[in-house]
């Protein structure tokens, strides 16, 4: 079992390499740290293509040693630098070869600080990827030595979702972590006082009877799981005007990892975000696993 990392060669960042660590020492495994650089196609030995491969070449080597500095020793990791014609392409490749049990990414540049922003590869990668894919918030910041504490399952009473559990409370279970299920509802109305606070809640007979069958549900699938099965953290139910503060309402450490299923759309072993799957991770702030609805997993 190894993690994926897939670093950006225009960029020294940490966010990524902070999360590849946390999920490393969570699950006991190793990383796989790669720099793809782009191919020169059609091939020539022109004087400028071969500077510019060179520059390239140097570009991935020194995002290589930053993320060899900030994880220390700390982590096992092997270290590589893969020639493709596209980023996605040569991390789609990788991953073929490597057979992660996830590919880590890090968050767009130009995105709001402790939120998930998609850039143009990880959203591609969302659709393609055969393994889970987790993504680091901006700005997102973690010891080298951390490790993750609670796993979160964002469930919604599909079958997918449904599906993800086992998986989910396996991977707590290997990991020695707590394992919490949560919904969440937006409403516009959420901070006009009418589900304002716990009495404004318990008041609202559509939440009300939702979060029951949320929980109906959820303790169905858990009593199925089999041995050995993780401490469970409870259900919980997260309201507010937005996803993010529907997200933020249920509370959030910085050991807490969310974890998110595919959309039913999708009928392959692939990573496809539902319109739901989308906001969830786009509103998120805290680090995100997002996991392919048929994939083996846990």
């Amino acid at each position: 079992m190894t993690l994926l990392v897939g670093l950006d060669t225009a960029r020294r960042s940490s966010s990524v390499l902070a999360l590849a660590a946390q999920l490393a020492n969570s699950l006991d495994t190793d990383l796989v740290v790669a720099a793809v650089v782009s191919s020169a196609w059609p091939p020539s030995r022109a004087s400028v293509d071969h500077e510019w491969q060179a520059h390239n070449r140097e570009a991935a080597d020194q995002v290589l040693d930053h993320a060899a500095g900030v994880l220390g020793g700390e982590v096992t990791a092997r270290y590589l630098v893969h020639e493709a014609a596209s980023a996605r392409r040569g991390l789609l490749e990788l991953a073929e070869q490597e057979r992660p049990y996830a590919l880590v990414l890090g968050s767009a540049v130009r995105g709001e600080p402790g939120r998930i922003a998609l850039g143009a590869v990880s959203e591609a990668l969302l659709h393609a990827s055969p393994a889970p894919v987790a993504i680091a918030p901006v700005g997102y910041r973690a010891r080298v030595d951390a490790r993750f504490d609670r796993l979160t399952v964002a469930y919604g009473g599909s079958g997918e979702a449904q599906d993800l559990i086992p998986g989910a409370a396996a991977v707590a279970a290997l990991g020695g972590v707590s394992l919490r299920i949560a919904s969440f509802a937006v409403r516009p109305d959420a901070e006009l006082g009418i589900l304002a606070g716990a009495g404004g809640r318990a008041e609202d007979p559509v939440l009300v009877e939702w979060e029951g069958r949320i929980r109906d549900h959820v303790s169905t699938v858990l009593d199925g799981i089999a041995e050995p099965a993780p401490a469970v953290d409870g259900v919980t139910v997260g309201v507010g005007p937005s996803w993010a503060a529907a997200i933020d309402d249920v509370g959030w450490t910085d050991r807490d990892l969310l974890i998110v299923g595919s959309s039913s759309l999708n009928p392959l072993a692939r990573v496809f975000l539902g319109s739901h799957g989308t906001k969830i991770v786009r509103s998120a702030g805290v680090p995100v696993l997002v996991v392919p609805r048929a994939a083996a997993w846990g």
